[in-house]
């Protein structure tokens, strides 16, 4: 599911903006949630992860720029679309790493051509996230949110932080080439994420949620190595 935050003190703004954007993803038979914020502060004191910003320049007491500033210093890694009346007000937007802007008032081809530059930019997984397809439905999941993937007669089963687990078909020869570093096939049909990984003893991988994945006795030197490699890369990372 794609999450997404639309800041505009202006609430007929917010109301066309959310339309659009529901109606863009429904086409592409993406499941998402949309939440709504009258000015920035409420944005940041939200808390929860959101893919897609749609954030408006211009707003009474802190504006728009000021709280893409502090989306980015709280890590914010999404992509952020400037709403603005005023194009040139949009130059500093380099700073924050805008995906794009849109200039009130907000026609539908320009939305569209951007919602799909966007949506490509999404698929490509460059941002860590990667994309399924059950049946006519699609979903993009990053990456940080998959604890482990098992494999049962040919159907992935996605074990996530957030949501329960995710089912859908695919090899896992061809899921795992689509999966970064932070992810080793410890099993023919587990491939764990080290970032979830609390312990490993006698030929088990004990992850953060309790789960207890098996190590096959082929891939198990591997894995202690890999483990070690990836502790170097990640110093905050937890220690056995």
């Amino acid at each position: 599911m794609i999450r997404i935050a639309i800041c505009d003190d202006e609430t007929y703004m917010s109301d066309k903006i959310k339309n659009m954007v529901s109606g863009f993803f429904r086409r592409k038979n993406v499941e998402t949630e949309t939440v709504c914020f009258s000015d920035g502060m409420s944005l940041l004191k939200d808390g929860k992860e959101a893919d897609i910003v749609f954030l408006d320049i211009q707003m009474p007491g802190m504006d728009g720029m000021e709280t893409a500033r502090r989306l980015r210093r709280c890590r914010f890694k999404g992509y952020l679309i400037f709403i603005t009346v005023l194009q040139e007000l949009v130059f500093d937007s380099f700073e924050v790493q805008a995906y794009d802007y849109l200039v009130k008032p907000i026609g539908e081809k320009r939305f569209e051509r951007t919602m799909e530059r966007l949506f490509l930019s999404m698929q490509s997984m460059g941002d860590g996230n990667l994309l399924i397809r059950r049946g006519y439905e699609s979903s993009i999941i990053s990456f940080s949110d998959i604890v482990f993937c098992e494999i049962i007669d040919r159907k992935v089963y996605l074990h996530l932080k957030s949501s329960g687990v995710t089912d859908y078909y695919e090899r896992i020869e061809n899921l795992e080439k689509k999966l970064d570093q932070r992810f080793f096939r410890c099993h023919r049909s587990y491939l764990i994420n080290l970032q979830y990984l609390k312990s490993y003893k006698n030929m088990t991988a004990y992850m953060e949620n309790g789960e207890e994945i098996p190590v096959s006795r082929l891939r198990g030197r591997e894995f202690s190595e890999v483990i070690l490699q990836y502790m170097k890369g990640n110093k905050r990372w937890k220690s056995f």
